[in-house]
């Protein structure tokens, strides 16, 4: 069966992120100056083949781990559902 899996990797709080200073800074010179931070990060969809949910979680959960997010400064999450 087909899965689609969504990643979204995100900076830990802890860690600086310049790109999203920079688009607040954008945002306020465009006039929207409600906005107090922003935080950037990244989104994959990913479309694999597998025997069950299960193991597309667990096959997107060690592309996570060894590829798409940097453990050291980054979170990740995702959600897994039939494509």
């Amino acid at each position: 069966m087909t899965y689609l899996a969504r990643v979204f990797v995100t900076l830990k709080p802890t860690v600086n992120d310049p790109q999203g200073q920079t688009i607040l800074g954008g945002l306020h010179a465009l006039g929207y100056g409600e906005v107090s931070t922003v935080r950037a990060g990244k989104y994959l969809e990913l479309r694999l083949d597998a025997a069950s949910a299960e193991q597309a979680t667990q096959r997107v959960t060690d592309m996570c781990r060894r590829l798409l997010a940097n453990p050291v400064i980054e979170d990740y999450r995702f959600e897994v559902e039939p494509a």
